[in-house]
């Protein structure tokens, strides 16, 4: 199978880049990952703790994997603009990128498997233990930052799937240079430090981290320096000069954009299942964003 006919078909599917890397071992972030989480900075994210061998080799993914495909995704929106205080991350704004990644990625993997013989593969969208932003920097499709984020060239606002497959391709050599330089915005601009230093984040501190994997109540730091944030947070990406380049791809769901304040601090349970079907933020559930709203509402 030609690879520059994989990359074409993925760009005619809306992503934004694809690269294509061999299976390969992931020694260094496996040390990155395992002193991270010495220092407890994974918080409760128990997840990361767990199929290390697989995250070291992903031939244990898939046996006679021999490639992986990867893509990258633009989730911004045209129109960021919300109506209420309460503000949601931008990525959380149109539908779950999990579902439309995944569906577009099956559509290349079926085209690929109709050009060539015997494909095996699997699809991910932060399903598997893959260091998916190690393999995108390595598929040359941008620079882990700062702020542990994938940074392109046209900004960060991407989201990261792909394709491990039995094929062997051609492959992207080139790791997209470090582009970040002696720029520190997003260390400086966050309000609870928890980048504590270039590439490292502590997710006890990240507000992110708190309003959407953190189980228990968010402690009143959180909510006191994120102010009216509810969902997400876009500090270290809004903050960053590669993000001035950023152009929107997608239309945002006005009826999330039009929620007024009285509409997020008078949710039920009921409208909370309408207006966000189909949207990450169920995996948040009700409960606890009301709590949030509730708890932003009285600062």
């Amino acid at each position: 199978m030609n690879s520059l006919l994989i990359k074409q078909k993925a760009v005619e599917l809306g992503f934004a880049d694809c690269g294509i890397v061999p299976i390969d071992n992931f020694s260094a972030e496996h040390r990155i990952l395992t002193e991270s989480i010495e220092k407890k900075y994974h918080a409760t994210m128990l997840f990361l703790q767990k199929n290390m061998e697989k995250r070291l080799n992903p031939k244990i993914l898939l046996e006679e994997a021999k490639s992986f495909i990867v893509v990258i995704y633009n989730y911004l929106t045209h129109n960021t603009e919300q109506k209420s205080k309460y503000k949601i991350s931008k990525y959380a704004l149109s539908t779950d990128y999990h579902i439309v990644i995944k569906e577009k990625l099956n559509i290349l993997a079926q085209y690929i498997t109709e050009n060539t013989t015997d494909m095996k593969y699997k699809t991910f969208v932060d399903t598997m233990p893959i260091f998916e932003k190690s393999l995108a920097q390595r598929a040359g499709l941008g620079w882990i930052g700062k702020n542990t984020l994938l940074i392109t060239k046209n900004g960060s606002y991407f989201n990261i799937g792909g394709i491990i497959c039995n094929l062997k391709l051609d492959y992207d050599s080139q790791q997209t240079h470090d582009a970040c330089g002696q720029c520190s915005r997003c260390i400086d601009k966050c309000p609870t430090h928890a980048l504590t230093q270039p590439y490292i984040l502590n997710a006890n501190k990240c507000f992110a981290y708190q309003s959407i994997e953190n189980k228990e109540d968010i402690d009143y730091i959180f909510t006191a320096n994120f102010k009216n944030q509810i969902y997400g947070c876009d500090i270290c990406q809004d903050v960053c000069p590669w993000n001035s380049k950023a152009k929107p791809n997608l239309t945002a769901n006005s009826k999330i954009l039009n929620m007024t304040d009285d509409d997020f601090e008078n949710l039920t349970q009921e409208k909370f299942d309408t207006l966000f079907k189909g949207n990450v933020i169920k995996r948040v559930k009700f409960n606890k964003l009301k709590k949030i709203v509730c708890t932003q509402s009285q600062i």
